[in-house]
């Protein structure tokens, strides 16, 4: 039997010869015409893709001054020339793999008819694919049909139809390409494992040189490995990988390109390469390290979410250049790690660190107390803390910038204009009830919304005005102003506008919008579902800050109030190069006039006393010597399950956030800086960690380059009482 199939196998490779002769002599001889001429017609097709398509790229992700951060890729591929491969690894590839290279066309009809004879006779199973076709072969499984499973089968197929269209691609690029260019182009596409692709990028993982610089027993090392990368892997088995070089290396001296004393020589040497694991980068944002790899994180969301594919970005050989500034992002990383531990049990702080401007809004540090990475033990994490939408608990009463802007663009309050400060208030306009209704009040107090304030506020109730209120923060004067409006559909509207985009396009419990979900709260986004139904029970307390919400727009907001109501994303890309250094557009939402400038400038001007005596971050301010112009607002959420702190300068503004992340029972507990914790009931405020966090950073990275700014002046038309 086992000779009967050899006798099929004999053949089958003669009718291949005989085919291949027939198709490519003549258009149409009998059946051979018509299986050439169905080969035919993706000969071209595939030609042109090996041509066309390019083999998939490492993307280089940089900082703002261009030093490399991280590197993207699905292959590990350093592309050459063939004047960067030396002779050494030329003669170990051709000696074990195609030693008629140089002597044939494409086909090596001498090998195929050896090995059908060979295989037919039952002797050991030999090849007859010359580089030519290996290189045609491996383009198309490693770079014409990657991810394609039915494309790669067909690419490996045992037929002769397969056979066919190979051989005759290989013999039309022998018409197109110089040996040496077929050599090069081989060896940038073969595999050599752990995503490893490429000569050069072997010769770097492997052995940590390049190929110029590859050793005789390091060339034979490499040229084994291309007939079973993953069964000859040096690390896995040395063995296995010793005896494949050392077959190489008998096979460069038969070839007469070694002399057998150096053979034996080199086969006494140890395989030298680097311990442990192949010396090649990260393929993702791991490489960005523990600090910038939630910019990383951030820089590959923005680009897949401006309309770039995750594989082109893994594959396209893109320089990413970033807006990133290292030595900020280090400054907040440490003071967030300052305020919070990076291994206290379900505790997260970020900051969140933008650039103000008319054109753009350059975000220049995403930071976080825990490190990211992989290593849960270490309190590690890949979740974007600082940019993504997350149910934290909510921003707290930093929401009530947007009833402010939103009472000072109806008309309805100014920044100057009285407010009431009682310690309890009842609304007529919003339903619900609440925790804080006293215990006589009116009639339908168990109807209306009611809240309360978290402190005493008697001393500020006389005489107060909105700018007070935004400085000390009482919860019954915004709910107040909330009354004036009717609804929370104009703060909704201006938190979207002022930048809180994502946020509000996210449902009521911080993920995606999903139309086919049977709860409401699922199925609309946070501006349709506390907005135009803003008259619902309990939806008062928008105001109160308890959806949930991304650090880094709320940081964006500052930075829309400090730009004159001019919002911009908060882009974190300085530009983007191909493979060959062409710039790339990034589709970005245009900046806009977001707010009337003078609203804008009066509103800076409205909650710039949050750092002074009596303000909410004044402790803070006065811990780190604060003395600039700035704009500020503090935020506790219900319970004290989070607080937020959002800030800014001309130059600088930003978010800091603390948060239950993970579990735990309870709210935080601040005893102080390194003393944030999980407790029974919590005492954590706006104005303890997270605003320590924020002046501690901004302290640190303005005073090192950046001059006092002052706020803009405010324009009467927004600051004065009922009406405009």
């Amino acid at each position: 039997m086992r000779k009967a199939d050899g006798l099929f196998k004999l053949i089958g490779l003669c009718l291949l010869a005989g085919v291949l002769v027939a198709g490519m002599l003549f258009p149409v001889v009998g059946a051979a015409g018509v299986m050439s001429n169905q080969a035919s017609e993706t000969v071209e097709k595939t030609s042109s893709d090996l041509a066309d398509i390019p083999p998939p790229l490492v993307t280089t992700v940089t900082d703002s001054t261009g030093k490399p951060i991280a590197t993207l890729y699905d292959q590990y591929r350093l592309p050459i020339n063939e004047n960067q491969i030396n002779e050494a690894m030329k003669w170990a590839l051709v000696s074990v793999e195609d030693k008629r290279f140089y002597d044939h066309h494409g086909v090596d009809w001498q090998g195929t008819l050896r090995a059908a004879v060979s295989n037919s006779t039952g002797a050991d199973t030999q090849g007859a694919s010359t580089l030519t076709q290996q290189y045609v072969k491996n383009y198309l499984i490693n770079v014409v049909y990657r991810g394609d499973e039915v494309g790669q089968k067909k690419a490996q197929e045992a037929s002769i139809a397969r056979k066919l269209k190979e051989a005759r691609i290989a013999i039309q690029l022998e018409t197109k390409l110089s040996k040496q260019q077929i050599l090069a182009g081989y060896l940038n596409i073969v595999e050599f494992s752990r995503q490893i692709f490429g000569i050069g990028a072997a010769a770097h993982a492997y052995f940590n040189t390049t190929p110029e610089k590859l050793t005789v027993p390091q060339a034979a090392l490499l040229a084994g490995l291309v007939n079973n990368p993953v069964n000859n892997d040096p690390w896995k088995h040395a063995d296995k990988a010793t005896a494949r070089r050392n077959l190489v290396l008998d096979r460069m001296v038969e070839n007469k390109k070694l002399a057998k004393a150096d053979a034996d020589r080199f086969k006494g040497e140890p395989l030298g390469v680097v311990p442990d694991f192949p010396a090649k980068p990260p393929a993702n944002c791991i490489g960005a390290g523990t600090e910038a790899g939630f910019f990383c994180q951030y820089v590959e969301d923005y680009l897949i979410k401006s309309g770039m594919t995750k594989d082109q970005l893994y594959t396209g050989g893109y320089t990413i250049k970033t807006t990133l500034d290292e030595r900020a992002n280090h400054e907040a990383k440490v003071s967030a790690e300052a305020q919070v531990k990076k291994t206290q049990p379900y505790v997260a702080n970020t900051l969140s660190l933008v650039r103000p401007g008319k054109n753009r809004h350059e975000v220049v540090a995403l930071a976080a107390n825990r490190d990211y990475g992989q290593n849960q033990d270490a309190g590690q994490t890949t979740y974007a803390l600082p940019a993504g939408v997350y149910n934290t608990g909510g921003a707290g009463s930093t929401y009530k910038i947007f009833t402010t802007a939103a009472a000072m663009d109806k008309g309805v309050a100014g920044i100057f204009s009285p407010v009431q400060v009682p310690d309890t208030y009842v609304s007529h306009v919003f339903t619900g009830g609440g925790n804080s209704c006293p215990q006589t009040g009116p009639p339908l107090r168990s109807r209306w919304y009611c809240v309360g304030n978290a402190g005493d506020y008697s001393k500020i109730a006389e005489g107060a005005t909105v700018q007070t209120a935004l400085a000390t923060s009482p919860n019954t004067a915004f709910v107040e102003l909330e009354d004036r409006l009717g609804s929370t559909a104009p703060g909704i509207d201006m938190a979207r506008r002022l930048g809180m985009r994502d946020t509000m396009a996210s449902n009521a419990g911080g993920g995606a919008v999903d139309p086919k979900a049977e709860a409401e709260t699922k199925r609309l986004s946070q501006a349709e579902y506390y907005g135009p139904r803003g008259n619902n029970p309990g939806f008062g307390a928008f105001t109160l800050g308890f959806s949930p919400l991304s650090g880094l727009e709320l940081g964006n907001v500052a930075a829309t109030i400090l730009s004159g109501g001019v919002w911009c994303p908060p882009t974190p890309i300085a530009g983007v190069t191909d493979r060959n250094g062409a710039p790339v557009p990034v589709k970005e939402a245009p900046c806009e006039q977001a707010v009337p400038e003078g609203l804008a400038n009066t509103l800076a001007v409205g909650m710039s006393k949050d750092d002074q005596p009596g303000g909410t971050s004044a402790t803070a301010a006065g811990g780190v010597g604060w003395d600039r112009p700035m704009i500020g607002k503090t935020g506790t959420t219900q319970g004290n399950v989070s607080a937020t702190f959002v800030g800014g300068t001309p130059q600088l503004a930003g978010a800091a956030m603390t948060f239950k992340f993970g579990g735990g029972q309870g709210g935080i507990c601040d005893a102080g800086p390194g003393n944030v914790r999980v407790c029974g009931s919590g005492n954590i405020f706006g104005g303890k960690s997270p605003a320590r966090t924020w002046f501690g950073a901004m302290k640190n990275i303005l005073d090192a380059s950046q001059p006092r700014m002052e706020l803009p002046q405010p324009d009467p038309k927004y600051t004065g009482g009922g009406g405009r």
